[in-house]
């Protein structure tokens, strides 16, 4: 019994030091955020990147389908700002403006007094999922602010800060864009441990009506795809019924 005891305290003691040495090197691996001014000139680089990925197609883009990490499927009617949002066994039909919708498990729809919790999880999965999946689209939304930092390099950097929406706000991410203006990645500052680090943009791919979006992400510890990313003009274009946000 002694011997298990102190091989127990051994281990507690090799956990705790490996969570302070991880959290030391994200400390020193980290970048302070680069102090940069609101301009103008932000603003219009802003509206460059928007139109090397064409944002009149991405305005009359009606549905987008896609699935990120863990098996998070989305159907998005966008004009509405409706999704149907689905993992395992779970499936929230919602309204993103008022975050309010019906909720299934196994396909069964749970009266409301038990859906609460599955549109919530819904709603926080959306806010991450959907910016990996458009972000460079988000540089206008309300609450945001815009601004270049000098980045010794041939990328433009363009600051956009999030001061209030989502579930995080206050992130802050740099853009990187190429000669063409189109995002090659960008560095974050957020809830992450580690700060400033940098995950690609890339594998563009145009979308029916002519709208890019960036299906790979790569940093120096992780990386991941979106896939089945499609765009219709129908819910049955996609694979989905066309009632399918009848009565949220």
């Amino acid at each position: 019994m002694k011997a298990v005891l102190k091989i127990v305290k051994w281990l507690l003691i090799l956990i705790v030091a490996l969570v302070v040495m991880g959290f030391i090197a994200m400390k020193v691996l980290s970048e302070d955020r680069p102090n940069a001014i609101p301009n103008t000139n932000a603003d219009q680089v802003a509206n460059e990147m928007l139109t090397a990925l064409n944002k009149p197609a991405w305005d009359s883009l009606r549905y987008l389908k896609w699935e990120f990490m863990a098996g998070h499927k989305y159907l998005w009617d966008k004009q509405n700002n409706n999704a149907v949002v689905s993992w395992g066994d779970n499936k929230v039909v919602m309204n993103l403006d008022e975050i309010s919708g019906k909720a299934y498990d196994n396909g069964v729809l749970l009266p409301d007094n038990e859906a609460g919790g599955l549109i919530e999880n819904a709603w926080s999965f959306w806010c991450n999922d959907s910016f990996w999946m458009f972000a460079p689209f988000k540089v206008f939304d309300p609450g945001t602010s815009r601004s270049i930092v000098e980045t010794g390099d041939e990328h433009t950097g363009l600051m956009v800060t999030y001061e209030s929406g989502g579930v995080t706000p206050g992130d802050s991410y740099l853009w990187l864009l190429d000669e063409q203006n189109i995002p090659t990645g960008y560095k974050m500052w957020t809830f992450i441990p580690l700060q400033g680090m940098y995950m690609s943009w890339e594998n563009w791919k145009t979308l029916d009506g002519g709208a890019k979006v960036a299906i790979s992400h790569k940093s120096s510890i992780m990386s991941f795809d979106m896939k089945d990313v499609q765009a219709g003009n129908t819910p049955s274009d996609l694979g989905y019924d066309n009632d399918v946000f009848a009565g949220i």
